[in-house]
């Protein structure tokens, strides 16, 4: 039997620039990046793959792995894996794995961004001027300091949102019936009951 000369990745979604970049000149490694192909077209390009790096956007069926008989690793650049049929993968021995920290600090800066824009009444007051009025007193909105605010889940997103709102000076309650109070303090939350 010949020797594989090289270990081939397929990315079928966009992935960073960065980690490609990583992966080709690791020794070894030919990466192949193609996105928004057709169900046939991945079928085609996994059959000679022997890992799979997605995003959200690939389904990863049991017929896409049942096309691939060197897949050994699917890797999913984000936090779920609810795109991949594990239960295929499994049976095939083929390991699923995902990057469940790589988005949490842009989610928390993004619902902090969102949190910010709500209070200080952005949208309605970009779009006020964009219309070519100058109402500034009545776009004038509410502090953060000093609020209350709620949050259902302090995993990682929850944790860190935790901490940029504590830093804002708000008093942050939370429910997450898998964190204990200790923990929650540590991420500067009161945990309560839902």
């Amino acid at each position: 039997m010949a020797r594989q000369s090289s270990f081939r990745v397929l990315a079928s979604d966009p992935v960073a620039p960065e980690g490609l970049k990583i992966l080709r000149e690791t020794p070894g490694f030919t990466v192949e990046a193609a996105e928004k192909m057709s169900v046939e077209a991945l079928k085609a390009a996994v059959a000679k793959a022997d890992a799979l790096v997605v995003r959200s956007e690939t389904r990863v069926t049991a017929g896409i792995i049942g096309a691939a008989p060197r897949l050994k690793v699917i890797g999913r650049a984000g936090v779920g894996i609810d795109n991949v049929d594990v239960a295929a993968a499994t049976r095939r021995g083929i390991l699923v794995m995902n990057a469940p920290e790589g988005n949490t600090i842009a989610a928390a800066e993004h619902a902090m961004a969102l949190l910010l824009a709500l209070s200080r009444n952005i949208p309605w007051a970009h779009a006020s001027l964009s219309r070519g009025e100058w109402k500034r007193s009545a776009f004038i909105g509410r502090e953060l300091f000093g609020k209350v605010l709620g949050l259902v889940g302090l995993g990682r997103i929850g944790g860190e949102v935790a901490k940029r709102a504590t830093a804002f000076g708000m008093t942050v309650v939370a429910s997450d019936p898998l964190v204990s109070a200790d923990r929650a303090r540590e991420m500067g939350a009161e945990l309560v009951p839902f």
